[in-house]
């Protein structure tokens, strides 16, 4: 199977003109033959990389507040089951080109929650269907079970209801956002699914995906995708609110999208400092091949001692019944 990153920048805040880079890329990789395309953690409409370096934790900052209500104007609405509104569908014409296309995509966005009150926003990761009886359709939202560090000054806390693998092709994907690739049990989750493609979903830096990817592709026996986004000066337009504190001279993210195969090797190395769609060709055997003597949820498991208990429930904060 065919897949690609598309290694991209946001335009920052700028939720339409980043959806606009976004279909251009699932474009190109349609064109390439591609089943799967892949881009970075909350790409639209960016990751909030401004909270490392405006000493973001003051307590009623001013410029803390107009930069996280115009990343709130910015972000994107997903429907959601039983609270569906016709405005609530940022993704449509993602949706369209994945079903007119035949290509899944998955995506990082900042959501901004219909189910809480549009005022929270979650680092979300989109799996859109490309497959013939599914394709267009969202079929699922993983909201990041933990922010890292200063990312809660901007992220609710998410939950478990989108820890769910979706087939591809020969494939069956399923992905996590940045850190909570180095959750065992986050992990463990999808691998009890069947899951044959990893995703990892990054802001974009060398120093996060060098070493994760060849390890849980190894741990899992499988293809395990990085899937990073770039952020530099430029693309940093002149009106977002408090520019000026956002700048980095030595640069903000450099990339570092990979792919490695289900014996912990590089299949594509880290590509850094430039945008581009990276595609290559998996072979689904390879899984078969490596997991003849490993195979973590099957014939290495042992299910009557270790028993994992997963609560795939979305959160509310109220139930109503009508």
């Amino acid at each position: 199977m065919k897949v690609a990153i598309a290694q991209i920048a946001p335009v920052i805040l700028n939720r339409e003109a980043t959806l606009a880079k976004v279909l251009q890329s699932i474009h190109e990789a349609a064109d390439q033959g591609c089943k799967l395309v892949t881009f970075g953690e909350t790409l639209v409409p960016a990751y909030p990389f401004w909270l490392c370096r405006s000493d973001a934790a003051r307590f009623e900052a001013q410029d803390q507040k107009e930069i996280h209500a115009e990343y709130l104007r910015q972000a994107v609405k997903i429907p959601i089951d039983g609270i569906e509104r016709a405005h609530d569908n940022h993704l449509a014409a993602v949706c369209a080109a994945a079903r007119d296309r035949r290509i899944s995509v998955m995506l990082g966005v900042a959501e901004k929650a219909v189910d809480r009150a549009d005022h929270t926003i979650y680092c979300s990761r989109v799996f859109i269907s490309g497959e013939e009886k599914t394709a267009g359709k969202i079929l699922s939202v993983h909201r990041k079970l933990m922010p890292t560090y200063e990312e809660r000054l901007a992220w609710g806390i998410g939950d478990g209801a989108g820890l769910q693998t979706h087939p591809v092709d020969q494939f069956v994907v399923g992905g996590l956002n940045c850190w909570e690739n180095w959750l065992p049990l986050a992990r463990a989750s999808l691998y009890g699914q069947g899951e044959t493609l990893h995703v990892m979903l990054w802001p974009g830096c060398l120093r996060l995906t060098n070493e994760i990817t060849r390890f849980v592709a190894k741990e899992g026996r499988m293809f395990v995708i990085s899937a990073s986004g770039l952020i530099r000066n430029e693309d940093i337009p002149i009106d977002v609110p408090h520019r000026d504190s956002m700048l980095d001279e030595n640069g903000i993210y450099d990339g570092g999208s990979c792919i490695a195969g289900p014996d912990g090797n590089w299949i594509v190395e880290p590509v850094l400092n430039r945008e581009e769609l990276i595609v290559a060709d998996l072979d689904s055997n390879r899984v078969l091949e490596e997991r003849q003597n490993m195979d973590v949820s099957g014939h290495y498991s042992r299910p009557d001692v270790l028993e994992l208990h997963v609560n795939r429930k979305r959160q509310s904060v109220v139930v109503f019944d009508d």
